[in-house]
């Protein structure tokens, strides 16, 4: 179904907020108490992944980010409000969980809560922000006075918040730097983690990466489909190419990176989903090897389809650069091996 949604729109078309609403995507995790479906994040990675295969633009994976944050906190009214607009559609919310989109894991909190006489005082700033231009609601992450991270909800319009478009690669996704300048913080708009907030962060940002590298699976997906299809009708010396042994290796090593990445991705999905205690070990295997080998598929698949591949008509270009910028988002391939080696130098 999500699939024959995003076809009809066709590729890198833009899936506007109420369509991603109807269709019930951005609710998809949000409980049934807030008028959405009480899925889990498997059903989330399946949209994800089937976005990245149509190259869609829009603001799906920002609001599958935003209700991701919103369920890691203590049920408040707030949260419950914004899960509810975030279902509905009537909110786009930007997330800056991170100082800047390249981090691998939490290494800190991007803004800084300060206590001032009876007033908490927010500043800081966040870098390349999925959605942050468009957005209405922010959702920033701060240290809090006691040093504990929380969550801090503000209008987009807020005074003392500023967002700058931070133009990237890939023409299908928005990003923007947030900055906030002493900005007084109502104590209803700070939101604390349901148990140990530091995992909480954690889960996050570990939710954010294999979402990317499910984008960049379906995004791979395509391109070898497209191959395939372009190999077995283009014709060269009276014969379709797809015959030649040199095309054959090169769609095999591509189904051979596709296949490793899909096992690797549904492994890291499952352990999310079921909040397993070392997710993060298989979300960096399959951030690291997904969107590595995305980048390489896509440029193959240019490769190979000849100077048509190379020109604006084949659109291939389009999953290139989505590919390349999905490599180096929430940790780039040697970021994450770097932190798997760490964690097994620490076992040892």
């Amino acid at each position: 179904m999500t699939r024959d949604v995003l076809a009809r729109i066709g590729p890198a078309g833009r899936v506007e907020l109420e369509v991603a609403a109807h269709q019930g995507w951005l609710g998809l995790e949000v409980p049934e108490e807030f008028d959405g479906a009480g899925a889990t994040f498997a059903e989330t990675a399946v949209v994800a992944r089937e976005w990245g295969r149509a190259v869609a633009a829009g603001p799906y994976p920002s609001a599958a980010l935003a209700a991701g944050a919103c369920l890691l906190l203590a049920p408040d009214p707030g949260r419950g409000l914004l899960l509810r607009a975030i279902a509905a559609g009537e909110s786009t919310v930007a997330v800056a969980f991170t100082a800047d989109a390249d981090a691998c894991g939490p290494f800190g909190s991007p803004f800084g809560l300060r206590r001032s006489g009876a007033h908490l005082i927010l500043s800081g700033s966040a870098e390349f922000v999925l959605d942050a231009p468009a957005a209405d609601q922010l959702l920033l992450f701060a240290a809090g006075d006691d040093g504990l991270p929380v969550v801090v909800s503000m209008v987009a319009e807020a005074a003392g918040l500023s967002r700058t478009a931070q133009p990237v690669l890939d023409r299908t996704r928005e990003f923007g730097r947030i900055v906030a300048e002493d900005l007084t913080v109502p104590s209803t708009s700070i939101h604390r983690f349901a148990g140990d907030p530091i995992a909480a962060v954690r889960r996050l940002h570990d939710r954010a990466a294999i979402t990317i590298a499910c984008d960049s699976l379906g995004l791979s997906e395509a391109m070898l489909a497209a191959t395939v299809a372009y190999a077995g009708t283009r014709t060269q010396f009276g014969r379709p190419i797809g015959s030649f042994q040199a095309v054959k290796h090169a769609c095999a090593d591509m189904l051979v990176r596709l296949t490793v990445s899909r096992h690797l991705v549904d492994a890291a999905v499952h352990q999310v989903a079921t909040n397993a205690p070392h997710a993060e070990v298989a979300v960096a295997m399959a951030k690291s090897h997904a969107c590595a080998a995305a980048v390489d598929i896509a440029g193959k698949a240019m490769q190979l389809h000849g100077g048509y591949g190379y020109t604006w008509e084949s659109g291939i270009h389009r999953f290139l650069e989505r590919a390349t910028l999905n490599r180096a988002l929430y940790g780039t391939p040697a970021a994450h091996r770097r932190r798997i080696a760490a964690r097994y130098r620490n076992l040892g």
